[in-house]
């Protein structure tokens, strides 16, 4: 935008919106600030409910990123139970339209609705929980520890930090994953290996190649039934099989969309095709100056990344080197990271003891580091994330040796280069 706008309207109420809000109060944004909530929950992060808060190590003040205090204090106007249908663009202003009517007139919206759970055609009930919102987490949370047994479908990271949850908590579970393997798209064959023993030796029940064939709810239990012909009884139900965008004001309001990843197009400063109108978050497809490609992360990392995007954007700030995709899970006594995006071709170059289970796996293509995947080695990862960002040339030799100090390399780089 030519020049900072005086009236900024986020809609969604996530990650990516708290850090745009944030950041633009912080750094001298005067105008007025509207965010608006479709939950009646204050704003909060999402990645404790399926880990701490689920076991109930933490409650709803650990979670909330952006307090009412907060917000009267700093003028910012946030509106919750309210849901925003579409907007309309004039030569002058954008209007953000509210459901059961009223508007309100903006300079820059950003459009931040984020993703919902994906459902399976048919598979509902009183004892099938889906997880993604707090409310979703306050039912499962208020039914695990009665449950004995428990079944997830899925095995991606919400599914995997489920299972694990329960185990935690003394319950049996079942994960039925489609795949060959947990997280094989995202951590290769090799470590995806690593990851589906770590679930085994804590007592998860893996079962791989499945596909749902029914399931059926009893006075006791559910009844889960797969095309492989096995047959899983359990008292509760779990569906983890990834999320969709929540994409209908976007479409509503005429944004271009991503048709392979879904979600809104948007550049590098996650500025839409329309003036004015920004998306981040998990809904927004950016555009990756280091691989020419549009990427739609589901990571509440990039969420607040791109937010902080955003507020520089409409402060006319200049944007800042993009860092490698990042995310963590704690599951059992493990820390697990993974940063960057790994090619399929690379090679799995392994730091550390798989068998301890204290290691780091650098994926790595034509002698630079693409990925790294830690775990309860968190230390590598920052050494690994310059890796990636500088495209450090480095031999595999050296990354295996745990006697070689990573962040050395990257000096050495300094040095030659200046």
């Amino acid at each position: 935008m030519s020049a900072t706008p005086s009236t900024v309207v986020a809609v969604g109420a996530g990650q990516a919106a708290v850090s745009a809000v944030r950041m633009l109060r912080r750094r001298g944004f005067e105008g007025r600030l509207v965010v608006l909530g479709d939950e009646r929950h204050a704003p909060y992060q999402r990645p404790p409910l399926s880990k701490e808060y689920l076991r109930g190590e933490a409650d709803l003040d650990d979670l909330t990123i952006l307090q009412p205090s907060w917000c009267s204090a700093n003028d910012v106007e946030l509106l919750l139970g309210t849901r925003a249908e579409r907007i309309s663009y004039d030569t002058s202003a954008r209007r953000v339209h509210l459901a059961g009517g009223g508007e309100i007139v903006a300079d820059a919206v950003l459009v931040a609705t984020g993703v919902r759970a994906r459902r399976l055609p048919g598979i509902e009930g009183n004892r099938v929980v889906h997880l993604r919102t707090l409310d979703d987490a306050d039912r499962l949370r208020a039914q695990l520890p009665g449950a004995g047994r428990i079944a997830i479908i899925g095995g991606g990271l919400i599914g995997s930090e489920v299972a694990a949850s329960g185990r935690d908590l003394g319950v049996e579970v079942t994960c039925l994953e489609a795949a060959a393997l947990p997280l094989l798209g995202q951590l290769g064959p090799a470590m995806a290996c690593v990851y589906a023993d770590l679930h085994r030796e804590n007592g998860v029940d893996l079962r791989f190649g499945q596909q749902i064939e029914s399931v059926v709810e009893t006075s006791s239990g559910v009844v889960v039934r797969t095309r492989l012909g096995d047959v899983v009884e359990a008292d509760l139900l779990v569906v983890a099989v990834g999320a969709v965008p929540n994409d209908e004001l976007a479409r509503a309001s005429g944004l271009a969309m991503d048709p392979v990843a879904g979600g809104v197009l948007v550049d590098a400063g996650c500025r839409t095709a329309i003036e004015g109108v920004f998306a981040a978050g998990d809904i927004a497809s950016r555009f990756d100056p280091t691989t020419g490609r549009h990427v739609r992360a589901e990571h509440l990392d990039n969420a607040g990344r791109q937010g902080m995007a955003v507020a520089r954007a409409l402060l006319g700030q200049a944007e800042v080197a993009e860092d490698p995709a990042w995310f963590w899970s704690d599951q059992y006594e493990h820390n697990l990271q993974f940063v960057g995006r790994p090619r399929a071709d690379a090679t799995v170059v392994v730091r550390g003891s798989i068998s301890d289970r204290e290691f780091t796996a650098f994926y790595v293509h034509e002698g630079r580091v693409h990925a790294a995947f830690a775990v309860n080695s968190g230390g590598d990862v920052t050494a690994a994330r310059q890796l990636i960002t500088g495209a450090v040339p480095v031999a595999e030799t050296v990354l295996a040796d745990e006697d070689t100090d990573l962040l050395t390399l990257l000096d050495t780089v300094d040095t030659v280069d200046a």
